[in-house]
């Protein structure tokens, strides 16, 4: 394996931070204020990125042979910076904070069950409709 220089590696880590942080600002920004109760706008954002990650990860570790900083650059950058865990945990506060703790607790557990199904799923749409499927 090719070894690359840290600050390439660094370099577009950031650049992709920022391009999946615009595009988590402009979805948000698109949705408008939450309302108290359940956060859909980082929900949905959370679960595209999740998506997103799997069929990014099956492309470029079975489907195709990508550039060393492909997967720094769209796996932790745009989908690191477009995913947000932090908002999450505060959209989950401020519903418990609000008198709301059933739809908080709700979007804790249903948050991670539907990012992982949403991996899962990115991950075999992948493979399916590239003839990579397994059995």
């Amino acid at each position: 394996m090719e070894e690359r220089p840290l600050w390439a590696t660094l370099g577009v880590i950031s650049a992709g931070g920022i391009l999946g942080s615009l595009a988590r600002y402009g979805i948000s920004t698109a949705f408008g204020p939450a309302p108290a109760g359940f956060a859909w706008a980082t929900f949905l954002i959370n679960v595209s990125g999740c998506l997103l990650i799997g069929a990014l990860m099956a492309a470029i570790t079975e489907v195709w042979q990508a550039h060393p900083l492909t997967r720094p650059f769209l796996g932790i950058g745009v989908l690191g910076g477009y995913t947000t865990f932090s908002t999450y945990a505060v959209d989950a506060q401020r519903a418990f904070q609000d008198g709301q703790a059933r739809t908080a607790l709700l979007y804790l557990g249903l948050t991670p069950a539907c990012a992982l199904i949403a991996v899962f799923a990115g991950t075999r749409a992948t493979r399916r409709l590239t003839g990579r499927a397994r059995s």
